[in-house]
């Protein structure tokens, strides 16, 4: 791969990374603790939904966040040409 090529991919990569990271602190810090108060007036399941996004639901929000990032990754593979299949 060329070297211009090569940084278009790099940064393309760390413009998904960025985008699920920010994604990620908001499903962790933001809904479980920054707006844990606000969420908690809303109750799903029994549960409110605050004390459920610092519980169970960043985890949640991260492995969606893996899956997703690995579409996006074989994706771009794909457009660079870089694919393992």
């Amino acid at each position: 791969m060329q070297n211009g090529k090569l940084q278009e991919y790099w940064k393309a990569n760390l413009k998904y990374l960025v985008i699920l990271l920010a994604i990620w602190f908001m499903g962790s810090y933001g809904f479980g603790i920054l707006f844990v108060d606000a969420l908690n007036s809303i109750q799903v399941g029994g549960f409110k939904l605050g004390f459920w996004f610092a519980q169970q639901g960043s985890i949640y929000v991260f492995v969606v966040l893996i899956f997703v990032y690995v579409q996006l990754m074989n994706k771009l593979d794909k457009e660079y040409d870089v694919h393992e299949d």
